[in-house]
C-alpha cells in the first residue's frame, strides 16, 4: 500500500482525516442542541484560576490541580482548572441569568492525578453548562427532566450523525432509566460500584445513576464527590438521599460502562454547611466562593459537565480515547494500541 513521506499509509491518513471531520461534526451538532434543549448561550471560560478563592474544583476532594506562579502578578499562584462547577455559578451572578435560562462553555482542563485507562486521560475536554433555577425546583423531579432533556440532545446528535456518516449506526435506547445508588447497591450487594454499573448500564442501555457521594447503607459513598457543589446530602422525595448523579451509557465496542457526565442541583446555604461539616474542611467557609453562597449572593443553579471526547468515543466507536482527543500516553500504551490496530492522534 502506498505510504507518504512521513510513512503513514494513505488509507490510513484518509481515516485520521474522516475521525477527525466527525469529532468536529458531533461537536458542533451536540452543542446546538444542547443549548436548545435547556436554553443556553455560549460563554468564555478560564484555563486557569487563581489560588485561595475555592473556585477551582477539587472534584473528589483530594486531585491536586497543576499550579504555578505567574510573574507579571506579583507571583501570585494560579492553578489549571479541573472543572468550572464553581466558576459557572459566579458567572451566573455576574452575568445576571434569570431562572430557566443557563450558560454553556468549551472547557479544557488537566488532571494529572487521573488514572490513564482507555477512557481516562490527563487531558479533559467537556461542555460545562450551569442553569438558574427556582428554591422550588431544588426536586428530584427537576433534576429528572433535566436529565431526559439532555438525553434528548444525545438522541438527536445520534441521529444527525447517522445522516451524514452512516457507518456510525445509532444504539442508544429510547429512554434513559433512572436509579439511586442505594438501589443499585441492594440489587448487587457483591459487586463493586464500577461492576454496578456495567450491570446496569448493559441491562437498561443508558442510565441515570443518583444520590452520588453520601454515604450508602453499607458505609461507602457510590463514588466520590466534593462537598461544595452538587447537593448530595438533601433527602429528595423518593426518600433516598441526593439530588445529583451521573449519565452512564452501555458502551458495546468495550463491553462496559461509559460515564458521560457528572451532574446535579447545585448545594444551597444548608447544603453546603452541612457537607462541609461531613466532609471534615468547614475551613473552606473562609474562601471568597463559600463566602459568597453562605451570604445568599449566588443563584441557585443546576449544572454539570459532558466530556467531549468520550460522547466522541461513544458515537464512532473507537476503543481508546486517544484515537479521539490528542494527550499524552506512556510508551506502553503506545505499544500496545500499535499492536491493537489502534491509532493515537
Amino acid at each position: 500500500m502506498e505510504k507518504t513521506s512521513i510513512g503513514i499509509e494513505i488509507s490510513q491518513e484518509s481515516d485520521i482525516l474522516k475521525t477527525e471531520e466527525a469529532i468536529l461534526y458531533v461537536k458542533e451538532r451536540f452543542r446546538r442542541r444542547l443549548s436548545r434543549e435547556l436554553n443556553l448561550v455560549n460563554v468564555s471560560a478560564p484555563v486557569a484560576v487563581p489560588d485561595g478563592t475555592g473556585i477551582n474544583d477539587d472534584l473528589n476532594g483530594v486531585e491536586k490541580p497543576v499550579s504555578f506562579e505567574v510573574k507579571g502578578i506579583n507571583n501570585r499562584r494560579i492553578s489549571i482548572v479541573q472543572s468550572l462547577a464553581k466558576w459557572k455559578r459566579v458567572r451566573l451572578k455576574e452575568f445576571g441569568i434569570e431562572p430557566g435560562k443557563g450558560i454553556l462553555t468549551d472547557m479544557r482542563a488537566i488532571r494529572p492525578d487521573e488514572d490513564l485507562s482507555p477512557i481516562h486521560s490527563i487531558y479533559v475536554d467537556q461542555w460545562d453548562w450551569e442553569r438558574c433555577i427556582l428554591p422550588e425546583q431544588r426536586t428530584l423531579s427537576y433534576l429528572k427532566s433535566t436529565v431526559e432533556a439532555i438525553y434528548e440532545a444525545l438522541k438527536a446528535t445520534e441521529k444527525d450523525l447517522y445522516a451524514v456518516f452512516p457507518e456510525y449506526v445509532p444504539v442508544l435506547p429510547d429512554k434513559i432509566h433512572f436509579i439511586h445508588a442505594e438501589e443499585l447497591l441492594m440489587l448487587y450487594p457483591d459487586l463493586t460500584p464500577k461492576q454496578r454499573e456495567t450491570k446496569i448500564a448493559q441491562k437498561f442501555g443508558a442510565v441515570f445513576v443518583i444520590g452520588i457521594g453520601a454515604s450508602l447503607s453499607n458505609g461507602e459513598p457510590h463514588d466520590g464527590r466534593a462537598p461544595d457543589y452538587d447537593d448530595w446530602s438533601s433527602l429528595n422525595e423518593d426518600g433516598y438521599i441526593g439530588l445529583n448523579g451521573d449519565i452512564i451509557l452501555w458502551y458495546p465496542v468495550l463491553k462496559s460502562a461509559l460515564e458521560i457526565s457528572s451532574m446535579g442541583i447545585r448545594v444551597d446555604k444548608q447544603a453546603l454547611e452541612r457537607q462541609l461539616m461531613l466532609k471534615g474542611c468547614t475551613e473552606r467557609k473562609n474562601l471568597l466562593f463559600h463566602r459568597m453562597l453562605l451570604a445568599d449572593m449566588l443563584p441557585l443553579s443546576i449544572g454539570g459537565g459532558i466530556g467531549q471526547s468520550r460522547l466522541c468515543m461513544f458515537f464512532l466507536k473507537k476503543r481508546h480515547i486517544g484515537e479521539v482527543q490528542s494527550s499524552v500516553w506512556p510508551d506502553s500504551t503506545h505499544l500496545l494500541s500499535e499492536e491493537s490496530g489502534i491509532r493515537l492522534l
